[in-house]
């Protein structure tokens, strides 16, 4: 009996390592553009993680990653917004500071 409980054990134990990496959140894949002037290139965010300060034109953002995007109205990702769905764009509203993906 000891012998099986050690045998399922050390099963149970591999198994959980083997599964463990599928559970952590992945980094969003694509891109986070934003649109602010006719006269300024687009700012291209690759592959965004953490909290990304938007330009202080910026009127347009459209979400080319397989997340959603969070804006916030703070410097600091602290005061969320609107949500932007994988795939979408939104006019950036008034007092947006800053972006994260989720």
């Amino acid at each position: 009996m000891k012998r099986f409980l050690a045998v399922a054990s050390t099963v149970l134990t591999a198994v959980a390592l083997a599964v463990a990496p599928t559970m952590v959140a992945q980094a969003a894949t694509g891109s986070v553009v934003v649109y602010s002037i006719d006269e300024l290139p687009l700012d291209v965010y690759k592959n965004p993680t953490g909290c990304k300060l938007l330009p202080e034109a910026a009127h347009v953002l459209a979400n080319l990653t397989d997340q959603d995007v969070q804006l916030y109205g703070d410097t600091k990702c602290e005061t969320a917004g609107e949500t932007v769905p994988a795939d979408h764009g939104v006019h950036i509203p008034s007092g947006t500071k800053a972006f994260s993906v989720s």
